[in-house]
């Protein structure tokens, strides 16, 4: 059984395509026996994840910033770890998983994804990065890194490393197909 760990938004974000793929991708991961990394929250695509994966008969895990845990409201349902910080839950999440889905979010998921990125290009670890998103919300962030390339502030062959995919199933197919490479 594979753990994924999914960055998301707390919000629900105001195209509805986000909450839907939220919530087949926390269907399928569940379906699949692979067990939910998520930051913790209960609220926006975080919770909705988590929700359907749970409804589904699926294995969760918040893990939650204390300082958070009244903001973003935990999902009382789901196994919860609570640390000190945001670096403690980064590093707690990452620990805990296989493979990375990023789903729509703001700031902080874009924060999660770029360090996994970085960690990822500083070889520490090989773990499949896929962002997942039906309506080219994550294409600058493609396109960012393909002019990064280009520019040659990193190797093309780096560009094989992050997958975008439309579908959980896609998604998950090629996580699949990288782990068992590994």
């Amino acid at each position: 059984m594979f753990s994924i760990c999914v960055f998301c938004g707390s919000s629900k974000g105001r195209n509805l395509n986000y909450i839907k793929l939220a919530h087949a991708l926390g269907e399928i991961l569940a379906q699949k026996g692979y067990k939910l990394i998520y930051g913790g929250g209960g609220l926006g695509l975080m919770g909705a994840v988590a929700s359907a994966s749970y409804k589904a008969g699926g294995d969760v895990l918040g893990i939650m910033p204390k300082f958070l845990s009244n903001i973003e409201r935990t999902l009382s349902s789901v196994n919860h770890i609570i640390v000190n910080d945001m670096h403690e839950r980064k590093m707690m999440m990452y620990n805990e998983s296989d493979a990375f889905i990023v789903l729509p979010g703001g700031i902080g998921t874009l924060e999660e994804a770029v360090e996994i990125l970085s960690w990822s290009r500083l070889n520490l670890h090989n773990k499949p990065i896929v962002f997942l998103d039906n309506t080219n919300y994550w294409s600058p962030i493609l396109k960012l890194l393909n002019d990064m390339a280009k520019e040659k502030f990193i190797p093309e062959d780096f560009l094989e490393k992050v997958i975008f995919k439309t579908t959980p199933l896609e998604a998950l197919r090629e996580i699949e197909k990288t782990l068992k490479c590994n």
